[in-house]
């Protein structure tokens, strides 16, 4: 982030986003939540493009940085670590980055609307599937690139069921037991 300021007026924005949803995003509102004098988040973020752009980016930010730990050294049993890497990650983001997590989904379905927001979105988003294809490689697929992109998918679509679908919420075990039996189907047996 460019400055405190920029993050504190990014932090509000995805509060807002969680609480208000896209519709409730203004400039006025960032100001008034961030306790802000008025016309200060429009001289950081002139448009309404540039503020969310400057939302994504620390979206990003604080998404990479909660995962850092959960992406530890793995162990000598690569295969089960990915397995706990993976469901503390998908805990995290369900439980105190629930609100994290319900920002991203306003800020993707916008990005579907505004091609400059899909830009930087999907470059967030190759960041997470190219770690993905770097972990399945070195775990042993057969196909990296296609089950990289097949284990963010599952991913997400745990998080989206939980969270904004009709879906029971997960425990850390249910987690553990489905990226499990993903991994196991994707790298090919119950012996792994």
């Amino acid at each position: 982030m460019k400055s405190q300021r920029a993050e504190l007026v990014a932090d509000t924005a995805i509060a807002l986003l969680a609480d208000r949803g896209m519709r409730g995003l203004t400039h006025r509102a960032v100001d008034e939540a961030a306790g802000l004098p008025p016309g200060s988040t429009s001289n950081l973020a002139r448009t309404r493009s540039a503020l969310l752009e400057l939302t994504l980016a620390r979206l990003t930010q604080l998404e990479s940085a909660a995962f850092a730990p959960v992406l530890g050294a793995p162990g000598p049993d690569l295969v089960e670590d990915l397995v706990e890497m993976t469901a503390q990650a998908l805990w995290l983001q369900l439980t105190a980055g629930r609100r994290q997590t319900i920002a991203r989904y306003e800020l993707a379905f916008e990005a579907t609307r505004r091609p400059e927001l899909r830009t930087i979105y999907d470059r967030a988003g190759e960041r997470f599937r190219d770690l993905a294809v770097t972990i399945l490689s070195a775990v042993g697929s057969s196909d990296p690139v296609r089950h990289g992109r097949q284990f963010v998918a599952f991913g997400e679509g745990v998080m989206f069921d939980a969270v904004i679908g009709a879906g029971a919420e997960p425990t850390l075990d249910d987690l553990r037991l489905g990226a499990r039996e993903l991994l196991r189907g994707m790298l090919g047996g119950a012996d792994r």
